[in-house]
């Protein structure tokens, strides 16, 4: 990884910025979307609530990116959506843009006061059962997206993704067929179980999705891992995620490196590590941040060239955290 630009990324003041993830439009420019929502909420868990789908872009891929639009905003408690949108993936195949994404809903009034918003208010609770992935899709990255009155993956009772779905990591082949990854959770009584990781299938990207494993990708008692971002190549299924532990890569919040060579069965590439939290800007300063997740890799002509990562400061991962921004880093090629 090359040194970050100082003056990259996205950041919105008032607001926390995640989820970061980049498209080069039919304008030359650069869109990226990410995930916001109010500093007057606590930064977890108010984005289970609160947390909205914003594009923003650039003229280069480092930025800094402009805000330009919500673009998939709150949309009732009808919805499956539409009290939350999240965790951004957008796909450009052909002439269509697919965006990837975490929607939940609830019916319940927002949260008074809203700076003492916890995990065990009724709106958190009923908002993260409520997560579930979809698919919006455009003509163009400006939209208008049209959203399915359905996620592409509900849960399923008495599997490991019966509470949950969320964190989607589509690739999406050149026929459209796409082979998805996902973070799930299953029902423990009346609480959520430990995360695990499911793959998808769908023949299309606009048709049925179908899971293909009845047990998680991973083990989850010793591959314990988030935000995965997946892509192929000859070789095979490559894939980058958060290591929740350190077990796997060294460090705690670190990102692994794995490999499939069909999507299905996974091992740790001979050096595990792919980034980590301590990153040098080019300015000459390092800097550990508190988290570094969410990864992105955008390729240009089949080669990727930068990688975007959600990033905050403190040294305790989001929960001591003042500021947070999705930062770019240039790649060696």
């Amino acid at each position: 990884m090359l040194p970050a630009p100082r003056g990259g990324g996205f950041r919105m003041e008032g607001y926390w910025v995640w989820c970061g993830s980049v498209v080069q439009g039919e304008d030359g420019k650069f869109h990226m979307f990410a995930s916001r929502w109010p500093k007057t909420l606590p930064m977890h868990p108010g984005w289970m609530t609160a947390s909205e789908i914003v594009r923003a872009d650039s003229d280069t891929p480092e930025g800094p990116y402009r805000f330009c639009e919500v673009a998939l905003p709150a949309r009732g408690a009808e919805y499956w959506d539409g009290r939350c949108t999240h965790n951004p993936h957008i796909v450009k195949h052909n002439n269509k843009y697919l965006l990837y994404y975490t929607g939940s809903t609830h019916p319940l009034s927002d949260p008074e006061p809203p700076g003492n918003f916890g995990l065990t208010d009724p709106q958190c609770i009923v908002a993260r059962a409520n997560k579930r992935v979809g698919l919006a899709i455009a003509d163009s990255v400006l939209g208008p997206w049209r959203r399915a009155d359905e996620p592409i993956l509900p849960t399923r009772p008495g599997r490991f993704d019966s509470f949950l779905t969320s964190n989607p990591a589509p690739c999406v082949r050149e026929d459209g067929s796409v082979l998805l990854i996902y973070k799930a959770r299953r029902y423990e009584g009346n609480l959520h179980g430990g995360m695990t990781i499911g793959v998808a299938y769908a023949d299309h990207y606009g048709g049925a999705y179908r899971v293909l494993n009845d047990e998680p990708v991973f083990p989850p008692e010793s591959f314990h891992i988030e935000d995965p971002f997946i892509w192929q190549t000859a070789e095979g299924y490559h894939l980058i995620a958060k290591d929740m532990e350190g077990h796997l890569c060294g460090e705690k919040y670190g990102g692994i490196y794995a490999g499939s060579p069909d999507g299905l069965k996974w091992g740790l590439h001979g050096q595990p590590q792919s980034y980590s939290r301590t990153v040098r800007w080019d300015d000459g300063t390092v800097q550990t941040l508190g988290n570094l997740e969410r990864p992105f890799l955008l390729f240009q002509n089949g080669k990727p060239t930068h990688l975007f990562a959600a990033v905050s400061d403190g040294s305790d991962g989001f929960m001591d955290a003042t500021d947070t921004w999705n930062m770019v880093i240039p790649l060696k090629q």
